[in-house]
């Protein structure tokens, strides 16, 4: 499928298929599964400071998995804009990393052994420990381009994988060039097939793969809306989407013309991102990043009867 796929035609086909994962499998495609976020963190853009206990992560990634969240996405270093995440001088070691992650991860298993934990870290090492403490998944937002261990080490886990297009790094990304709307597609497709070659070279299974779009990482604000609008272009790549919108600084600039042109506050995003979710699925999104779960999970409910049936989307049903 090209970029020049005439937008409008109707909604994304996703393929029914199984993502699998370190000791089980989880089905894509049929229902849009909920990937519940929980920082342990000092300075994420959405939650930073009110979750870096032990006990407080815990008790919030149990909440969010009561609430219907289908994986736990735990975080300890922040990649919001104008961060260190991936360069040298990273603000949280991998050492820090560990010890925030590590006892979370236990507490939340120690409660609920069924429960599937994914973690989002580009480190290696923090790759290897969490894996080791029980996680499934690594959800690497480097897409295996910030440390060259870590494809082998998931390869070697046999873990779940998100890889995720990046755009240069956060302290770099105020001063990227800006793309062209029509290249946005293209320029994300191009880097996700890169992150896949590096996969395969190291023997992480296809199957084991999901693919991010990246919505924020590297993308000016308006560029995240040709990306969402093309996103079923992704699906060409072979592998099921996840996207992650929820509260994201392009939806707080795209609701300024409506308040005096001031960019709406991260607390106040939450009907654009249930919006914006919508359309990620709509748009061919297997699983969703999101922060507050009622909302989502009947939105998702909601998108997910709309999807292609049998060949016949919603949109064309008679009323």
């Amino acid at each position: 499928m090209s970029d020049d796929v005439k937008l409008g035609g109707g909604f994304a086909v996703r393929e029914s298929t199984l993502w699998r994962l370190k000791t089980r499998s989880l089905a894509l495609g049929t229902r849009t599964l909920l990937m519940g976020v929980v920082n342990v963190t000092y300075d994420s853009f959405s939650d930073g400071g009110k979750f870096l206990e032990t006990d407080a992560a815990v008790e919030q990634a149990l909440r969010v998995l009561n609430d219907g969240a289908d994986v736990i996405d735990l975080g300890a270093e922040s990649t919001r804009p104008g961060s260190h995440a991936g360069s040298n001088d990273a603000a949280v070691s991998a050492d820090e990393e560990q010890a925030r992650l590590v006892p979370v991860i236990e507490g939340i298993l120690a409660a609920r052994p069924d429960a599937v934990i994914s973690v989002d870290t580009y480190k290696a090492a923090t790759a290897r420990a969490v894996l080791q403490a029980g996680a499934e998944i690594i959800n690497d937002v480097s897409g295996f381009a910030w440390d060259g261990a870590m494809a082998r080490v998931c390869a070697d886990a046999r873990c779940g994988v998100v890889l995720m297009h990046t755009r240069g790094k956060p302290e770099e990304w105020a001063t990227l060039e800006r793309l062209e709307v029509d290249a946005v597609s293209s320029v994300v497709r191009d880097g996700l097939a890169g992150s896949l070659k590096i996969a395969d070279a190291a023997g992480v299974a296809r199957e084991a793969i999901v693919l991010d779009p990246g919505y924020g990482f590297g993308k000016r604000h308006g560029e995240n809306f040709a990306l969402l609008a093309r996103q079923q272009n992704l699906l060409a790549l072979g592998r099921p989407l996840l996207a992650g919108v929820s509260r994201k600084s392009f939806l707080g600039r795209a609701l300024a013309p409506l308040y005096g042109g001031v960019d709406v506050a991260v607390n106040a995003r939450e009907t654009a991102s249930v919006a914006a979710m919508v359309a990620a699925i709509l748009n061919g999104a297997s699983i969703v990043r999101v922060h507050e779960l009622k909302a989502a999970r009947e939105a998702a409910r909601i998108a997910d009867l709309c999807l292609p049936l049998h060949g016949i989307a919603c949109s064309h049903r008679s009323k």
